[in-house]
Formats: C-alpha cells, sequence, structure tokens
C-alpha cells in the first residue's frame, strides 16, 4: 500500500505544476497506479485460488536445510546477495566513506547542469528534421523566430493636454513662419479659437484634429492672396499633428529601431532581423534612383510617410503591417535566430536588455518579447521551477507518509537516503556529462520519486520484522538478505530491463527517459541494498530502542519532525496556488513551529505514553 501511495504522490505532484499537459500526465498516472493496486489486492489473490496446489510445489526459491530465509547460493543473484551481506557487515566505514565521497563529487556535478531546452533536437542528429534544419540555418538568415515589440507605455494623452500642447506648438510655429507669410497670425488666432471650442465640446485628440483640419480646408477655399497661404501653412502644421501619435512614422523611432537591429545581429546567434525601418530606407533609396547614399532614414515625419505611402502603392502593401500597426502606434523587430536553444534566446534577451538600459527607447516605447522561440523560454522556466516546486512538495509528503507508517521521524529521515542519493547521483552525472536539463529530464524527477523509495520501504519494513524475531541486527542481516533483497534486486533487474528497448527510440527524449529510468532503478536498488545495511548496524541502539510507545505523538522528536515536514509542505502548495511570497510564509511558518513543538512536548508527557517495562510495543 505505501509503496503504492508513495508512487502515486510522485507523479501527482505533476499536477502542481504550471503546464496543463503535465498536470494530466501526472493525474492520469496516479489514477493508473492506484488502479494497479486495487487489481493486485483483489483479483491476484482470487487469482491463485483458482490454481491446484500441485501446482505450487516447487514454486520459489529451493532453500538449503536450516537456514531460515536464506536460500543457497546456487544462482548469480544469490552469490551476489550473499557477498553483499557480508561486505555490509564488515566494511561499514568504507560504505560511509564510499558514499559521502558520491554526494560530494554529486553535488559538484549538479553545480554544472545548464538548464537548456531545443524541441529540434528531441530528434537524433541523422534525422531528416534535424539535417534540414542545420542546411537551411547554414544558407538562411535563421529558421527560428522572435519578435522584439516596442509598445507605448502608459494611458495615451488626455484631450486637454493634446489641446494644450498644440497650442504651444502653434505659437511656436507662427513665430517661426510669420515672417514669410504675413496673414499667419491671424489665421493661427482663428484656428486657436475653432480647437478651443472643440476642446470645450469635449472632442477626443483624433477629433479634434479633424474639426481642425476641416475648418482650415472650409477658409482655405474661401481665401485669396497671402490669407491663402497662411491657412496652406497651418494645413502643413495640422498634418504634422495628426502625425505626431504616430510613432512610427517619427524618424527618432526608425533610428531607434535600426540601432537595435544592429546590436542584434551583432550577437553571434541572430543572423537577420527585418523591421519598418529597413522597407522605408529600401524605398527611400528608390526614390533617390538607387544611391547607395540614400539607403537612410528620412529626416522628416513627412518624408517617412511619403516612403510608406510608396511602398503602400507596391504589388504587397499588407506586408507593412506584418512590422507595424495600421495606426503606427505599434511595431516590432522580426528577429531570426540560426539557433532554438533557449540559452541562445536568453543570450539575445540580456543582450536587448543591457542595450535598452544604455539607450532607453525614444517617445515612451516599451520593449517587449514574444514569439515562438521566446515562448519556449517562458515555458521552460515555468516547467523547470514548477517541476522543482511540486518535487519538493511530493518529496515532503512522502517523507510524511514513512513517518507515519514507521511510527518514528528517524526510520522516516532513512528511507528516504537512497532516493536523496539517487536523485544527486543521476543529477551529478548528467552534469558531469553536460546533459542539458530539459523537459523529458524535468519530468523524470517524479518518476525518480515514486519508484526510489519503494526499495527502501520494503527493505526497512522486512528489516524491522526480522529484527524483532530476532532480537538484534547481527542474527537478522543474513536472513534479511535472503528473501528481502532477493525480491528487491529481481525487481530492479526486471524493472529496469524493461525500460532498456527505449534505447532503440527515434526519438531523444525516449532514450533519455530508457536510460535514466534504469539507471535510477540500479542506483536506488544499490544504495538501498548496501547503504541501508550500514546504517541499520551503525544506528542500531537508536533505531531498536529497548522501549519505546508505538504512537507518533508520544514520541516528542518524531512528532516535531512530523510537524516540521507538515508545515512545509502546506507551504510549498500555498505558495504555488495562491503564489504567497516566501516572506510572508516564512513568518507565519516561525510562528506555528513553536506552537507545533509545545504541543508535541505535552502530548509526550501523557500517561499513556509511558513506556512499557517488559518489552518494545513496536
Amino acid at each position: 500500500l505505501y509503496t503504492s501511495l508513495t508512487s502515486m504522490a510522485g507523479f501527482a505532484s505533476l499536477s502542481l505544476t504550471p503546464i496543463p499537459p503535465v498536470q494530466v500526465f501526472g493525474i492520469f498516472v496516479a489514477i493508473g497506479i492506484a488502479s494497479a493496486w486495487f487489481l493486485t489486492i483483489c483479483f491476484i489473490p482470487a487469482y491463485i485460488m483458482f490454481i491446484p496446489q500441485k501446482k505450487l510445489e516447487n514454486f520459489g526459491a529451493v532453500h538449503a536445510a536450516g537456514a531460515e530465509g536464506k536460500p543457497a547460493a546456487h544462482t548469480p543473484v544469490e552469490r551476489i546477495l550473499g557477498w553483499l551481506d557480508r561486505f555490509t557487515w564488515r566494511r561499514v566505514k568504507l560504505i560511509f566513506v564510499g558514499a559521502a565521497v558520491l554526494a560530494v563529487l554529486s553535488v559538484y556535478g549538479i553545480s554544472a547542469i545548464v538548464i537548456n531546452d531545443n524541441p529540434t533536437k528531441w530528434f537524433k542528429a541523422s534525422h531528416p528534421i534535424r539535417v534540414a534544419d542545420t542546411v537551411l540555418n547554414e544558407h538562411f538568415g535563421g529558421t527560428y523566430m522572435a519578435y522584439l515589440a516596442l509598445r507605448p507605455t502608459g494611458a495615451s494623452e488626455s484631450a486637454a493636454d493634446s489641446l494644450a500642447g498644440m497650442r504651444q506648438r502653434l505659437e511656436a510655429f507662427v513665430r517661426e513662419h510669420e515672417g514669410m507669410s504675413p496673414g499667419l497670425a491671424e489665421a493661427a488666432a482663428a484656428l486657436r479659437e475653432q480647437a478651443e471650442a472643440a476642446g470645450a465640446r469635449g472632442a477626443d485628440t483624433d477629433a479634434l484634429l479633424v474639426e481642425a483640419a476641416d475648418f482650415i480646408e472650409e477658409r482655405l477655399a474661401a481665401a485669396e492672396g497671402d490669407a491663402a497661404y497662411a491657412w496652406e501653412d497651418l494645413a502643413r502644421f495640422i498634418g504634422v499633428e495628426r502625425q505626431r501619435g504616430e510613432l512610427y512614422k517619427q524618424p527618432e523611432t526608425l533610428r531607434y529601431l535600426e540601432q537595435m537591429q544592429q546590436a542584434l545581429e551583432a550577437t553571434a546567434v541572430v543572423g537577420k532581423t527585418n523591421s519598418i525601418a529597413d522597407l522605408v530606407k529600401t524605398v527611400h533609396r528608390e526614390l533617390f534612383e538607387g544611391a547607395d547614399e540614400a539607403y537612410r532614414i528620412p529626416d522628416t515625419a513627412s518624408a517617412v510617410a511619403q516612403c510608406l505611402l510608396t511602398f503602400e502603392s507596391s504589388h504587397r502593401p499588407n506586408d507593412l503591417y506584418h512590422f507595424v500597426t495600421p495606426d503606427y502606434r505599434e511595431g516590432s523587430i522580426w528577429v531570426q535566430l540560426k539557433s532554438g536553444d533557449n540559452q541562445d534566446m536568453n543570450r539575445v534577451v540580456d543582450v536587448m536588455a543591457a542595450f535598452t538600459a544604455e539607450n532607453p527607447p525614444p517617445l515612451g516605447l516599451e520593449p517587449e518579447w514574444f514569439g515562438l522561440t521566446y515562448i519556449n523560454v517562458v515555458w521552460q522556466d515555468k516547467m523547470v521551477w514548477g517541476m522543482a516546486q511540486s518535487f519538493l512538495g511530493a518529496f515532503l509528503i512522502v517523507l510524511l507518509m514513512m513517518i507515519v507508517l514507521f511510527r518514528s521521524g528517524l526510520w522516516g529521515l532513512l528511507s528516504m537516503i537512497p532516493l536523496s542519493l539517487t536523485i544527486a547521483l543521476i543529477y551529478g552525472v548528467m552534469g558531469f556529462t553536460g546533459k542539458d536539463y530539459d523537459m523529458p529530464v524535468a519530468v523524470l524527477s517524479a518518476l525518480t520519486l515514486g519508484l526510489a523509495v519503494d526499495f527502501a520501504i520494503h527493505f526497512l519494513a522486512r528489516a524491522r520484522e526480522i529484527y524483532m524475531e530476532k532480537g538484534n541486527w547481527a542474527d537478522a542481516h543474513s536472513e534479511v538478505f535472503g528473501e528481502p533483497a532477493r525480491a528487491i534486486m529481481r525487481n530492479v533487474i526486471v524493472v529496469a530491463v524493461g525500460f532498456l528497448p527505449l534505447l532503440l527510440a527515434p526519438l531523444v527524449p525516449y532514450i533519455t527517459v530508457g536510460f535514466f529510468m534504469a539507471a535510477i532503478l540500479f542506483v536506488s536498488g544499490a544504495t538501498t541494498l548496501v547503504l541501508l545495511p550500514a546504517l541499520i548496524k551503525t544506528l542500531e541502539p537508536l533505531l531498536f530502542p529497548k522501549t519505546r510507545v508505538c504512537s507518533v505523538t508520544c514520541q516528542c522528536g518524531t512528532c516535531i519532525v512530523s510537524g516540521l515536514t507538515a508545515v512545509a509542505v502546506v507551504a510549498v502548495n500555498v505558495q504555488q496556488f495562491l503564489h504567497v511570497g516566501w516572506t510572508t510564509l516564512s513568518w507565519v511558518s516561525l510562528v506555528v513551529l513553536p506552537l507545533i513543538a509545545g504541543a508535541c512536548w505535552l502530548l509526550s508527557r501523557r500517561t499513556q505514553c509511558a513506556p512499557p517495562d517488559d518489552k518494545p510495543s513496536c
């Protein structure tokens, strides 16, 4: 039951990740494990009842005479177990030194792990998709797309502010041009009165400019001489005003895009970039008969608008709106990367972050990334940290289950040692070999939790039973390496070999799962059969006290460890689901933990917790 519950906890922990498909996978497998346990408990015994007794006479291992539970060493498995029995009894210090060395090396290897993913690399290097990807990126700008948008920040300018700003710019325009246009001051005064009247009626910025343009058109139609020239100047002024909100017609915006593209292309990852600035420069060059020196951003917004109008007259005018919105307020840079690695995308993001910090965007624009390659980075971040948190929560839940199962905090911690060392070794090897920490590897952590602890549960549960019969570990260890250890080793071999066919799969994630699952099973099995016996021998006085009441609440230390674990489980899950800050959770935990410690102390002092005089109760 407990091995099934721990496996269910491992897979159910995937439901805490922020990735819906992973959540579905975890819940589905957890329900499957529960169904398999139910059928095993109900169906298998009923089926065995139909097997004739004579067919079961030679079933199981053949035992040597006088060796209770210990088979004769006539098979390789039994010879290996016999050697392990002697080794774990005689070489305890060597085992501890070896475990410590492996733990230190594993920590160093884990520190070298690189978090990176690239779905294209899920195929083998010889796969046509990988071959095509390599060729395309050698000959073209890049097959991995990302986009850097520049959007205005904050709310749009109010009508009152727009009117005040237009009044100031109109006065400056009059001062600059009234010497060449005698009637400009009078015409500007009439336009100012009309704009203020429109503002008083509550017209927004766009409506105010439209009404001003209509007003100028009416006056221009009736004007003659100098007055007509003045109204033409004001029509040009209103045209410039209407373009002020069109941020991507402003030369400073386009020049900033040009600088960003140069910074992007300076990286070794980006092969090519495109934006509205490239369209404007190309059209501007063609308007000047293809002169190379004309391949630049025009100096005025009107000239930019003329270039854009010319492009809109071409045979593919809608291509313009791949780079800018129709209102010319939002635009983007199309970035082509030669690599789909998330590390490379992160490098590009960091380059742009440094560039914008040193060169703030003009006109209140703010950069924002989007696109499939960038989505992979966001997805990876959610996957890695989501899996880490879900694994931590499941680890704590399994620890709490072990404490409840064995009615002892020390036994619960002991049962988690093979799991912890297995995880450290597997991920340490991954760091040493340079294997990226990607999505398949992240999902494996849940499988590790479910499988690695099973062997420890079987071993420790049977070890306690046999110890109670024998009275000491010196007499019990040989029998533990009989039937219990044989079952564990066979389980390791059968399940691990079952994963090995995945090594022949065409997809790299399947190969990764096959290799790591087999490695997890072998390492966890070896850790259980080597390290746990040595620990039991060393900690025998603490693990098997002379008197003890078999109750979690009667043992103050076990009760406190259980309380700490429960608080940690609640904190991890609350942080994931309610997004409460760790600082808040830490303060709440500091308040709760002393209360738990006090409650455990009081509970352990009850009359019912008095130890029996004759023999231990558990």
